[in-house]
């Protein structure tokens, strides 16, 4: 597609929420990628945090509005896919990121989040001497992102005979909700060894719970926020993945303005998630307004 004379490629952006960080830095991504190629961003998120009948009317709006692309992250995987369709029908090129979705594109990108909820398990489980009593928050059901992950923390339970999962909640990956399911989970079982979290900000209602309790246990979430980098350098959260949204909305940019440039982009591309711990979290110290964009080459060959 030529870009329209006298004016810039925009770019529709579709998020779920504001009421978490990792959202705020896949917004601050394609931002920066859009404006380094002369190009402009339009944010929708639904002012209630992952409100499916709030992202249809704003997938309304947008089509209104003929952005020359969109980068979309579901509220649900399954309820959105007519309206990604309706989009793809109007001739818009679509990225899909973050959360997969079983519907035509011309990109998925996002990481493997089976691998990352299993990563992060093995590591709580390590840190707890390979025994213990654990209990799990999760993430919403109609997030691909939270059932993958929840998937991947069974199979590091299926060779942990020495790890008993007593319980879990669904904390809707927000902080409130988590504190509230984890303190729920602390009046139901009087010793938790670890809390095993499907995101950072679920991680921080968990601690927020425990303190409230006068309890303690082993905490680990993904998404590596700066906010979690902090607790494992205290010593209150013992791991994250980093799971960046940074990287795969800024990645899922570029594809689309390739795309727009007549240029080869492939149907999936993967952006590998890295344990953090104690002894390397020192990377991640950057703020995301001062982190190099990631390359292209880097992830795509």
């Amino acid at each position: 597609m030529e870009q329209p004379a006298n004016r810039p490629f925009t770019l529709a952006v579709f998020t779920k929420n504001r009421v978490n960080p990792a959202y705020d830095a896949a917004r601050l991504a394609a931002d920066r990628v859009a404006a380094g190629a002369g190009a402009r961003t339009v944010h929708y998120v639904p002012a209630t945090p992952d409100h499916v009948g709030e992202q249809k009317a704003l997938v309304a709006e947008a089509l209104a509005a003929r952005p020359d692309a969109v980068l979309f992250n579901p509220t649900d995987d399954v309820a959105m896919v007519a309206d990604v369709e309706r989009i793809a029908a109007a001739g818009i090129p679509v990225a899909v990121f973050i959360n997969r979705m079983n519907v035509p594109v011309v990109t998925f990108v996002g990481s493997d989040d089976i691998r990352v909820g299993e990563t992060i398990a093995r590591a709580l489980f390590v840190g707890l001497g390979g025994t213990g009593r654990v209990v799990a928050l999760d993430g919403t059901p109609g997030a691909r992102t939270a059932r993958d992950r929840t998937e991947g923390l069974k199979r590091a339970l299926t060779d942990s005979p020495g790890i008993e999962l007593i319980g879990s909640r669904i904390g809707y990956l927000q902080e409130a909700p988590a504190r509230t399911a984890m303190t729920e989970l602390l009046q139901a079982h009087p010793q938790i060894d670890g809390v095993w979290t499907a995101n950072d900000v679920m991680a921080f209602g968990a601690l927020k719970a425990l303190q409230e309790a006068g309890r303690s246990a082993t905490v680990v979430g993904i998404n590596g926020l700066p906010a979690a980098i902090e607790h494992i350098e205290r010593g209150t959260m013992l791991a994250s993945v980093d799971f960046s949204a940074f990287n795969i909305a800024a990645i899922a940019a570029r594809a689309v303005l390739r795309y727009l440039a007549g240029q080869p982009v492939p149907p999936e591309i993967m952006v590998p998630a890295e344990l953090i711990d104690r002894s390397n979290c020192h990377r991640w110290k950057v703020p995301f307004e001062q982190r190099p964009m990631p390359v292209w080459a880097d992830f795509v060959r």
